[in-house]
């Protein structure tokens, strides 16, 4: 571009939530060249972005007064509402918030009436592809709402995305992810199954893992996750209390179309128990002990 910035470039954008996923998202959009301000409640985990060009604020209301263009990425529909109501206290009219947690998608609907209704726009736009892919700029990204305001969406979020679509009108991007979840709860399941009964069966669990992952049973899982189950390593990852934050919400969606998730159901109870042992913050992969744990007829 020469040295003269666009006019997306030459956009203030604001950044709420820097998490695992929040924090290398919002630095991809600084490497890419784009002035950044951030926001977490707990105010420590904004200050490392300072180093690579953000400006940390300390309030959402100062966030919204600077900025054209806000990303959340939180955690439930009520932390998102929680945001908003305070971004949108001294927001200019026409503010696009584009809402990278997964939360409801009735809740994202609402969301999106309310802030029309008040002169803003919102894209719901919910992420996959875990820390590594939130690090690498390597994620897959479900967008719904208006045409235009996606088409903006899917140009600010090239920094960190692999792919993404829009859905479809708003609370679509959630539906999408959702159905994501479910997929990936089948996937972790099938991991952790198969290195348990390979475990227990007296097998080498790095070659069980190896040649499982190359032929037709492999999977992300297997290639992300069978590393930190042979090195027992269960730091996040996904958490057990994220994944079963995104299960409550794929239950109650499901009933509202009377979708039948047996395996999901099945994923989320073995869940429980890591959370009942204490493990909340555990990687989802930990899923494996509690399989070592049971017996055939559990």
């Amino acid at each position: 571009m020469d040295g003269v910035p666009s006019v997306a470039m030459s956009q203030q954008l604001g950044f709420a939530g820097m998490g695992t996923m929040g924090a290398p998202m919002a630095g991809h959009l600084l490497t890419a060249g784009y002035n950044v301000f951030v926001w977490n409640r707990t105010a420590a985990k904004a200050e490392p972005l300072r180093d690579k060009g953000g400006v940390p604020v300390a309030t959402l209301e100062e966030m919204g007064a600077q900025c054209d263009v806000v990303f959340l990425c939180v955690n439930r529909t009520e932390d998102v509402k929680e945001c908003l109501d305070a971004l949108t206290k001294n927001a200019k009219p026409g503010t696009l918030f584009i809402d990278h947690s997964t939360i409801a998608p009735d809740g994202a609907k609402a969301i999106a009436e309310d802030l029309r209704a008040k002169g803003f726009r919102f894209v719901d736009a919910p992420v996959t592809g875990g820390s590594v892919g939130a690090e690498k700029g390597q994620l897959t990204i479900f967008l719904g709402g208006a045409e235009p305001d996606v088409a903006e969406a899917l140009d600010l979020v090239k920094p960190y995305a692999k792919r993404a679509e829009r859905m479809g009108e708003s609370g679509s991007g959630q539906w999408a992810k959702l159905a994501n979840q479910i997929a990936v709860g089948g996937a972790l399941m099938a991991l952790c199954e198969t290195l348990s009964f390979a475990h227990k069966a007296g097998l080498d669990l790095v070659q069980i893992r190896n040649m499982v992952a190359g032929g037709s049973g492999g999977s992300w899982a297997f290639e992300n996750y069978g590393p930190k189950i042979l090195q027992k390593d269960w730091t996040p990852g996904f958490s057990v209390k994220n994944q079963r934050k995104d299960f409550g919400y794929c239950r109650a969606a499901a009933k509202t179309t009377d979708a039948a998730i047996p395996c999901t159901d099945l994923v989320d109870s073995l869940l429980a128990k890591l959370e009942e042992q204490g493990h909340a913050e555990w990687t989802t992969a930990a899923l494996y002990e509690i399989l070592v744990e049971m017996g055939a007829d559990a």
